[in-house]
């Protein structure tokens, strides 16, 4: 009597394409993942357009699984920060970091809602608008002094109010396009409320850990991350690949011209924005 073997179900990924989709993610995660060390970001608005337009994923899903992904860049980004930097100088920005994070934390929360609401046309139009405003931001930061002094570097009743505002906007972008917010967190810190580069940047992480949790919580309870095949092909190795990204992107960050960078990413955002959602 001889025993016949299984007959491979169709309708599930194969270990050896499970395998190769993997590889594939984490080979996009680490370049994407310097990039974003190299401007102090986590590159989730690269990977975007990566997750629609390589992975073929539709875009509510594309949002879900960048959140994700966001998340474990996040958490890596702040334990090395705590674990490396002084917290004092991020002592005086904690009002205005708690400010924005509760406003983003509202907004991630309504928006993850509505990303499962709106029809696919008008996400895709609201992903491309987006993906252009970050990127022609990135260009004119590339151009706009270091040193611009805050419009609220005194932050009372008014610069709080500002920074829920401003919070409720970067909520918005980060459940929209499933990002960490840094790329609007950070230029607000400075541009607005006059922070420091380097408290600035682990401030961002502060606002984006809570947000971006709220919406990966959201995402899940809409039956997001159902998809085990998901988890372990996508959202884990490309998550790996964005860590070590951004870690090599960190240790580069003083041979590289910001100004540059900043200008050339800006462009390759909008026309990767351009190619993959314009229709």
């Amino acid at each position: 009597m001889t025993t016949e073997d299984p007959v491979p179900d169709p309708t599930k990924p194969q270990p050896e394409a499970v395998r190769r989709h993997a590889g594939r993610a984490f080979a996009f995660g680490v370049p994407i993942g310097t990039l974003g060390g190299l401007i102090g970001l986590g590159g989730a608005e690269f990977r975007l357009p990566v997750l629609t337009g390589v992975f073929r994923y539709p875009p509510r899903s594309a949002v879900a699984l960048n959140l994700a992904i966001s998340l474990i860049t996040v958490t890596a980004g702040f334990a090395v920060r705590a674990a490396t930097l002084d917290p004092a100088p991020l002592v005086s920005l904690l009002p205005v970091a708690a400010a924005i994070a509760s406003g983003a934390v509202i907004a991630a929360y309504l928006g993850a809602g509505w990303v499962h609401r709106v029809s696919e046309i008008h996400l895709r139009r609201t992903i491309l608008v987006l993906l252009l405003v970050i990127g022609v931001g990135l260009i004119i930061e590339a151009f706009a002094p270091g040193d611009a002094p805050g419009l609220l570097p005194e932050p009372g009743v008014l610069g709080l109010a500002v920074a829920v505002a401003c919070g409720f906007a970067i909520g918005l972008i980060s459940s929209m396009l499933g990002v960490a917010g840094g790329e609007v967190i950070i230029p607000t810190l400075l541009f607005v409320f006059g922070a420091d580069i380097v408290a600035a940047g682990t401030a961002s992480l502060l606002i984006s850990l809570p947000t971006v949790a709220v919406g990966v919580v959201r995402h899940a309870r809409r039956g997001s991350y159902r998809d085990r095949a998901d988890r372990i092909r996508t959202i884990g190795p490309m998550g790996i690949g964005s860590i070590v990204g951004a870690v090599a992107g960190g240790m580069l960050v003083g041979i590289a011209p910001q100004a540059a960078l900043k200008l050339l990413l800006g462009i390759i955002l909008i026309y990767s924005a351009l190619r993959v959602f314009r229709h």
